[in-house]
Order: structure tokens, then sequence, then C-alpha cells
């Protein structure tokens, strides 16, 4: 089954205009046209343009996703490289979601700190708790916050 550029770009839930620049960047070589230049996307071009997303996802650029889709297009003689490109990808989430896991931790400890003073009306309480008095998933996150 064929889908139009709106087509596809409504299942995949992006713009038009998205594709349209993935074309013209070189990151559609396996789409289809019709004689009349239309482009026709096929569902296996949906698990491509997924993927596209998924490395755009990671904070991979354009130029690198262009030169993967090359490497894909070469076939099996690219496994080797297209395996290092995914464990490079993968340590850089890892890396990723392990700052934004942090980020989460300064967040919960802040919203712990201000519903703490609103129930005291003051921030002199939270701010003048010991260590044990926190609690305990807290504690290393401002000693983290005052250490750093």
């Amino acid at each position: 089954m064929f889908y139009t550029i709106g087509e596809m770009a409504k299942k995949l839930g992006v713009a038009a205009s998205t594709l349209r620049y993935y074309d013209k960047e070189g990151l559609l070589p396996f789409v289809e046209r019709s004689e009349s230049g239309i482009r026709m996307f096929n569902d296996s071009d949906y698990e491509f343009l997924k993927i596209i997303e998924c490395l755009k996802h990671t904070g991979m650029q354009l130029k690198d996703i262009k030169k993967f889709i090359y490497l894909v297009m070469e076939g099996d003689k690219s496994i080797d490289d297209r395996l290092l490109l995914f464990k490079k990808r993968k340590e850089e989430v890892e890396k990723q979601i392990e700052k934004l896991q942090n980020t989460l931790d300064v967040v919960n400890f802040k919203c712990w700190y201000y519903e703490t003073a609103k129930k005291a009306g003051t921030t002199a309480v939270p701010d003048n708790m010991k260590d044990e008095e926190l609690p305990e998933e807290l504690r290393k996150i401002r000693t983290q916050l005052k250490n750093e």
C-alpha cells in the first residue's frame, strides 16, 4: 500500500514539511516516486522513518543520520558499522537518561522542600531540618545541592 506525503506525515505525527525537508537533505533516497514525481511512501518506509525520528531524538545530527541511511543501503557489508553506530547512540542516550534522572531528583527535592515550607508557612523549616529528618531518598540530593 502506498501513502502520500500527507498521509505518511499524519501516520508519523510530523508535518509534511518535515518529510519534504528530509527528502531535500537526502534522507529519503529509498522513497519511490510516481511518473509525475509525487513521493509514494510504503509500509517499509514508515519503519525507516521511525528509525530516523528515533535517531533524531537521541540528538544525532541529520548529516550523521544520512550516513546511517547510506550504510543501510549498502547492505550487509555495513552491518558492523551500523552496529557500532547504534552502540554509540545507546551510550549517548544512557548519559542523557542519567542527566535527566539527576534533574528529576532535584525537581523532586524542590517539590518536597516547598510542600514542607508551605505546610510550615516558612522555608526556615526545611532549611533547618537535620538530614535524618528528611525522607531518605532526598538526603543525598540536598547534600549534592549544598556541596556544588
